[in-house]
């Protein structure tokens, strides 16, 4: 594997390799030694699928309060999605900056969003699937979410008028 810093502190971009044969291919998406070796989280205790039949869907901007927060594993198995991070802990050089990066079921990336980070996602076809670990169990209670064009981070989503459910729909621009 092959582990991409990003602009944001503790944020990887990690790119597989494959190796191909006439049956196809075979690759590794995690390794705890490796991810061990850059400092990263080795244990997931859990592991979600999302499956969005249709582009134009943002999933986001969901974070974790309270104890609650996890470093997620983020992959894009099947379609392609542009998959947005916010780095929100207010200690980092980079508090308030986002980074972008196209996930898709072919590219064999993926994203490490550290705790303390926003997360979502714009679906670019549809159906996508996305494949996440993540570090901590999900706490209904210490979800939070922020609008998806919230103007203070200026995210430069490709869609302007894209699917939203009622909840993520609902969320103010963030308050923290």
């Amino acid at each position: 594997m092959i582990f991409s810093a990003t602009p944001l502190k503790n944020a990887y971009v990690i790119q597989s390799e494959p190796f191909r044969d006439f049956r196809g291919e075979f690759m590794r998406t995690f390794c705890a030694n490796e991810f061990s070796e850059h400092g990263l989280e080795t244990r997931f205790v859990q592991s979600n699928l999302s499956i969005t039949l249709q582009p134009g869907v943002i999933r986001g901007m969901h974070y974790q309060v309270d104890g609650a927060e996890e470093d997620k594993l983020v992959r894009c198995i099947q379609g392609s999605i542009l998959d947005v991070i916010v780095d929100l802990r207010k200690d980092s050089e980079t508090y308030g900056k986002h980074f972008s990066v196209e996930l898709t079921g072919s590219n064999a990336k993926a994203l490490l969003v550290p705790r303390g980070f926003a997360h979502g996602f714009l679906t670019l076809e549809g159906p996508s699937y996305v494949f996440y670990q993540v570090s901590n169990f999900y706490s209904p209670g210490k979800e939070k979410g922020f609008r998806w064009n919230d103007p203070k981070f200026n995210i430069p989503w490709p869609n302007k008028t894209p699917v939203l459910s009622e909840k993520d729909a609902s969320y103010e621009d963030f308050a923290g």
